[in-house]
């Protein structure tokens, strides 16, 4: 490893990688490497010349070095396949969990989840796509999966300069089919589907708020397949309504409802408009609500907009809450922290005229592991609130 092509950060520049975060931005570096370099090992220093790690790096990127270590390292099979193997065992055994979450698990742009004998991979990142086969070989020796499904279709890869494709490993279709998670049946298309097929995320979110809905009235609002609206049902409540604005989850949810024998109601609603069609003036208050709108916040630029958004849903929700009421709610944006989050309900309750007490704080489960350096790895949050 001797004679890595070397990063030096700036000596004016206060970069968070001098204290432990796995980034550097090429606004934070004296000179940018030759793009000979792009996808490849290179070393950063701090404005002392102290090193500070080995990591990938991609001059397309503005986000133009991401730590692998903090050790001089060779990025080939056997370090994958030693990183792979860390991810793994530090997650509880299952057939339904996050195996590999970005640089929380040392591989930076690779996210892996597990769906039964399916696995579905994105890599968001130069260097892992060039090594895309021997992360497949690796996690086919490791799990021996029926199949694994390359999700790369998220925009984030045009940041990296990477073309936007989903395949499978063996070169054949994977149909969709009945994936059993948690107690329910869901009809996922890992292939074609919403991200990796299910937000693994909230599984234990579901469970959580249903201990809430029993002999009540439960809107679930931005309920993409159903999964709390379902949980609410076989939890007892009286009414469940789950609304999302695509039509082809609101048919998902449709389906899972029908294939679990529970009873819920679904319809297609852009939820704001619903909340604010004056037909809910004259329609009974729920007794639950739960919020899990998609982010609102895609960039730091974003973030006042969205404080906004958040903020006008938040309070619609608290005016169609009943008394004693149960308002479950989530952002999912790594740009909105969690003051920003309890500034939004604190603003919302205080137009709506209610009191609100925090009954739980919730946070994304340990299969999406927290990095404690880099704050974007955290990016689920949420509070479960009782209105006055």
């Amino acid at each position: 490893m001797n004679g890595l092509p070397s990063l030096k950060l700036k000596p004016n520049v206060r970069a968070r990688a001098a204290t432990g975060h796995p980034w550097v931005f090429a606004n934070e570096v004296e000179s940018l490497l030759p793009a000979e370099h792009n996808g490849e090992v290179v070393e950063c220093r701090d404005r002392g010349g102290r090193f500070i790690g080995c990591g990938i790096y991609n001059v397309q990127s503005q986000i133009c070095w991401r730590r692998l270590s903090r050790e001089r390292v060779t990025l080939d099979a056997a370090w994958l396949r030693g990183a792979l193997e860390r991810a793994i065992a530090r997650r509880p055994a299952g057939g339904v969990r996050r195996l590999v979450w970005s640089e929380s698990d040392e591989l930076p742009g690779v996210v892996v989840d597990q769906f039964g004998d399916a696995l579905v991979v994105q890599i968001q990142t130069l260097a892992m796509e060039r090594r895309a086969a021997l992360i497949g070989d690796a996690l086919a020796d490791l799990l021996k999966p029926a199949e694994i499904i390359f999700r790369n279709d998220s925009n984030i890869r045009r940041l990296e300069g990477l073309p936007v494709e989903v395949h499978t490993r063996s070169g054949a279709a994977w149909e969709p089919r009945w994936v059993p998670i948690d107690g329910f049946d869901y009809w996922l298309d890992l292939q074609g589907g919403q991200k990796t097929g299910f937000y693994l995320d909230q599984r234990v979110q579901h469970a959580t708020v249903a201990k809430y809905c029993r002999g009540v009235r439960v809107l679930d609002a931005f309920c993409n397949q159903g999964a709390f609206a379902l949980h609410a049902a076989r939890a007892g409540a009286t009414d469940v309504l789950g609304l999302d604005s695509a039509e082809e989850a609101i048919v998902a949810a449709k389906k899972n409802a029908e294939r679990n024998g529970v009873a819920a109601e679904f319809a297609v609603a852009n939820v704001f408009d619903w909340f604010n069609d004056p037909a809910r003036a004259v329609e009974p208050m729920w007794d639950v609500i739960v919020l899990d709108p998609p982010p609102f916040a895609k960039s730091r630029g974003a973030l006042e907009g969205a404080l906004r958004g958040y903020k006008e849903i938040n309070l619609r929700a608290l005016q169609r809450l009943a008394p004693g009421g149960v308002l479950a709610t989530y952002t999912c944006s790594h740009h909105m922290q969690d003051e920003d989050l309890r500034g939004v309900i604190a603003a919302a309750a205080a137009d709506a005229k209610r009191r609100v007490h925090v009954l739980e704080w919730c946070h994304q489960p340990p299969d999406h592991p927290v990095l404690a350096t880099m704050s974007e790895s955290e990016y689920l949050r949420g509070y479960i609130l009782r209105a006055e």
